[in-house]
């Protein structure tokens, strides 16, 4: 009863720290976007925004699933410090190789294609958000459920960041000091992580043979795919939107869809980091106890958000005027469409994630293939006839068959355990 007791003090612990972490992050681009908005003008927001969704697609590289396989390996291992230190080492091995292969081929890009060469020096600066990424161990802390120091130290390099922006970003020309001050922090940050992950696990950088590395390739391939079919459809629209439309257009829709990110992942995104750990021990005892707590939890999350999503549908324009200090009617048009297929994110949130913990990563990566390689058409297609507000009807339609197949497939999982 004590140890049940300690466990919840855990994860309201780091439910709590990652959602001080969320706030920050919530509030900070209320006061960032809506003065770069105004400061640097729709135009401008989409060139950046644009140059951020191809930078992304090196994240996603670079974290490799490793945000989920990593934290899953260091969960089960963090009792055993000479094995935590292995999976460090040859994890921090894996991303740094992979940071290097990224750098090479955003150089072949922006070198042969014309439309990247004229801003050569934006996706340049842009880049540094990669490296700063692969070296922030949040997987570590995550995965041992220390979650206040990702807390701690996002939240104090995103108020160095957003004071920077405000003091030296004064007109439209000066819209290269986002990516710069953005890369900047990225790596302060991930520098910071590292430092702190050796002091407080006394850990130690251990030579790894070539083959324990190519494990951690093996072991995060399963990850790295579904989270590569994930970001297919989402993290593509507003590239998809840059490359069809323009730059204008592109703002339109990035602010729309920055305005419907912060409602979908605050509180959810710390909620979900926090309980993931918890779910995976406890699948290890008993996965019917598991599945039940995570259909308690998932269920309390569907009730908020339907008190909130029709709220947030409701005053769309006033949100849109308060950020852009003008309330742009493509953009609440966006906002509006963007909101439906955050309901249906929010109540897949667990769902999805439990597929993971009882290490059905299978039916995972190939739930969300299925719906890369029938979205990402969808989407360019959508886009070309009804421009940017084709990326948001796609989301839509996307994000509620995912929905809808996690809980068939969850269902069947569950109706066969109990046979």
């Amino acid at each position: 009863m004590e140890k049940t007791e300690q466990e919840r003090k855990t994860v309201l612990k780091n439910f709590l720290s990652l959602s001080s972490l969320q706030g920050v992050n919530y509030v900070l681009p209320l006061i960032v976007l809506p003065y770069l908005i105004r400061v640097l003008g729709p135009e401008k927001i989409g060139l950046i925004a644009f140059a951020q969704s191809l930078v992304q697609y090196f994240i996603i590289l670079t974290d490799y699933g490793f945000n989920l396989s990593a934290t899953r390996q260091i969960a089960l291992y963090r009792e055993h410090k000479t094995k935590m230190r292995q999976i460090f080492t040859s994890v921090l091995t894996v991303k740094l190789i992979l940071v290097a292969i990224s750098f090479f081929i955003m150089m072949l890009i922006v070198n042969t294609f014309p439309r990247f060469q004229q801003d050569w020096l934006l996706y340049a600066l842009s880049f540094g958000a990669v490296l700063g990424n692969a070296l922030f161990p949040g997987w570590m802390f995550q995965g041992t459920e220390k979650m206040k120091y990702i807390a701690f130290l996002n939240i104090a390099c995103g108020i160095l960041y957003a004071a920077s922006v405000i003091i030296f970003i004064r007109k439209p020309e000066d819209f290269l000091y986002v990516p710069l001050f953005n890369s900047i922090f990225f790596i302060f940050t991930g520098l910071l992580g590292l430092y702190t992950a050796f002091r407080k696990f006394d850990l130690l950088f251990v030579g790894r043979s070539a083959d324990d590395i190519m494990q951690q390739f093996k072991t995060g391939w399963a990850y790295f795919i579904s989270v590569v079919a994930i970001n297919t459809y989402t993290a593509s629209r507003v590239f998809a939107v840059g490359l069809l439309t323009n730059n204008m257009l592109t703002g339109y829709y990035a602010i729309a869809e920055k305005i419907a990110g912060a409602i979908q992942t605050f509180p959810l995104d710390s909620l979900s980091q926090a309980v993931y750990p918890r779910f995976n021990k406890i699948c290890q005892v008993s996965q019917k106890k598991a599945f039940n707590l995570m259909k308690k939890v998932q269920g309390s999350i569907t009730f908020i958000y339907l008190l909130i999503i029709p709220a947030a549908f409701l005053a769309a324009h006033l949100i849109v005027k308060l950020v852009c200090g003008h309330a742009y009617v493509e953009v609440v048009t966006c906002l509006r469409l963007l909101l439906i297929s955050v309901f249906f994110v929010v109540a897949n949130a667990l769902r999805v994630q439990f597929l993971l913990v009882c290490a059905r990563q299978d039916i995972y990566s190939k739930m969300h293939i299925a719906a890369a390689l029938f979205g990402l058409p969808l989407t360019f297609i959508l886009i070309i006839y009804y421009s940017y507000r084709g990326a948001a009807i796609s989301t839509i339609v996307i994000e509620a068959a995912v929905l809808t197949c996690t809980w068939k497939v969850l269902q069947k999982i569950q109706n066969h355990n109990k046979h």
